[in-house]
């Protein structure tokens, strides 16, 4: 793969991402469709690209008065450990029921919105 088809590909899942479209599941994507690379590999990717895309896009975000600190500290009370538990889990999980489950979940998530009414 070229380097700049790579840098296009970060470029617009970065674009995505700040809007909040999720970009980094497209990069996810991306990473083990394309590209071939293992779920897990894809998943640390993943992480550190969020960090790079999260930061001006939550400066936006403060800057514009869109974010709720109550909000915020309920979820870092929160997602903390979760995220600690669930990194556990996945690393002793099989990488192709990962994926699978990925996989169910995406389209899961494809399907609600599809379906979904639209809110007014």
């Amino acid at each position: 793969m070229s380097q700049i088809l790579g840098a296009a590909i970060g470029l617009l899942t970065g674009i995505l991402s700040g809007f909040g479209v999720g970009g980094g599941t497209l990069l996810i994507l991306w990473l083990t469709i394309i590209q071939q690379m293992e779920q897990l590999k894809a998943g640390g990717v993943n992480l550190l690209y969020f960090i790079s895309c999260a930061l001006p896009a939550l400066y936006g975000h403060i800057k514009n008065g869109l974010v709720e600190v109550q909000a915020v500290l309920f979820c870092i009370a929160a997602g903390v450990p979760a995220c600690v538990l669930g990194s556990l889990l996945a690393s002793g999980m099989d990488t192709g029921l990962l994926r699978r489950g990925f996989g169910v979940f995406l389209l899961a998530v494809g399907l609600r919105e599809l379906f979904a009414k639209e809110r007014t």
